[in-house]
């Protein structure tokens, strides 16, 4: 399918949905039952998801939802992230909007306040304000060349200026079966924009449809199985690539369902839950760090090339270790503080370099599991 014409069928296929439950475009979910007692009936029936993302959210987080719909999860998120946080969805298709806003005031009474903002904007361009643009349409139509010269510089200077959202202005970025729906074209992008609106050492959870081989151009080219959350699957092992391929660390499948949603075509269709993380970009020091990795493999490498020998501490430096302790990776390390912080330069140690016990010990040890969620 064209990217316009898989846009166009998913916005009609979603603007129905937002009138009238979908049953086929949603798959069960346990949601946490707590978090939903603050949320109108219309909105649980008319959420089509196959995840919950909202499980990853801390407090005092910026999250933002791509592809928010009619909001369920935004308002989910908007609990646990307190009054210090905010949640911002963003959704193309007006019809979901106007469902996401229209108990908007309802529930930012029952919260205590109004920690969520929805925006009209594409996921694979999270940089273009939307309604800025149709806003400029509608003042000023596109009859010609000179007309559509003139949209494209005030869309060039709107991103430029304006974005939808700003770079490195979100903690973690959430959604709940769309990425599949974004066309082919437009998926590298759709990661690149996630990376650069995160903040350093930020997080990503995306629950989606992943299939378990390539999908025929036969499936792809059906409009009702695009929409439907079916074609536009990534495979197992291209949707791991694809944020890896973006700059992401610690790119896991969390959460992976035993029993497939569907099959079709004899291809086994799941839900699945993608965790990442965006590297910190700061100057990066030798503070006398070391991580022991705990096993049970001999050995493991990271996504920088760095090896870790089971059971030796092995020098690291202090972002290293402070990113090893964090998220999925804090179930498998031990780490060593020294005892007094102190900068001692650039890192510079060779690969495979040991702490020593005596150089580590005094100093603050982490040995508790931190699991992604």
């Amino acid at each position: 399918m064209e990217s316009s014409n898989v846009y166009e069928n998913v916005k009609d296929r979603y603007s129905e949905g937002a009138q009238l439950r979908q049953e086929t475009l949603c798959c069960p979910v346990d949601y946490d039952q707590s978090l939903l007692t603050a949320l109108p009936q219309e909105i649980i029936d008319k959420d089509y998801g196959c995840g919950d993302p909202s499980r990853y959210v801390r407090k005092g987080d910026r999250v933002l939802d791509l592809g928010s719909g009619g909001g369920k999860i935004c308002y989910m998120a908007a609990q646990l992230v307190g009054d210090e946080g905010h949640v911002t969805g963003v959704d193309m298709t007006d019809d979901m909007l106007a469902l996401a806003r229209k108990y908007q005031a309802d529930i930012a009474r029952t919260l205590g306040s109004d920690r969520v903002t929805f925006l009209k904007g594409n996921i694979q361009d999270l940089a273009l304000d939307v309604a800025a643009t149709e806003n400029f349409l509608g003042e000023r139509p596109v009859n010609n060349t000179v007309e559509l010269q003139a949209l494209l510089a005030m869309q060039a200077k709107q991103r430029s200026d304006h974005p939808l959202i700003p770079d490195s202005s979100i903690n973690l970025v959430i959604s709940n079966c769309v990425l599949n729906l974004v066309a082919e074209t437009d998926r590298k992008q759709m990661i690149s924009e996630i990376y650069r609106v995160l903040a350093p050492g930020g997080r990503v959870a995306i629950s989606d449809i992943i299939a378990d081989e390539n999908v025929p151009d036969a499936l792809k080219n059906d409009p009702d199985l695009w929409s439907g959350c079916i074609s536009g699957a990534f495979t197992e092992t291209d949707f791991l690539d694809a944020f890896v391929d973006a700059g992401f660390v610690a790119v896991a499948y969390d959460k992976w369902d035993s029993t497939p949603w569907q099959v079709v075509e004899g291809i086994e269709f799941r839900s699945v839950t993608l965790t990442a993380t965006k590297l910190t970009k700061d100057d990066d020091y030798d503070g006398g760090h070391a991580v022991l990795y705990k096993g049970p493999y001999a050995q493991v490498q990271d996504e920088l090339g760095v090896t870790y020998l089971r059971g030796e501490r092995m020098a690291v430096s202090k972002h290293n270790h402070d990113r090893l302790l964090a998220g999925c990776y804090g179930e498998d390390f031990i780490g060593f503080e020294p005892e007094q912080l102190v900068n001692h330069g650039p890192y510079n140690l060779p690969a495979g370099a040991l702490r020593s016990a005596a150089t580590t010990r005094g100093g603050s040890l982490n040995s508790e599991a931190k699991s992604c969620c």
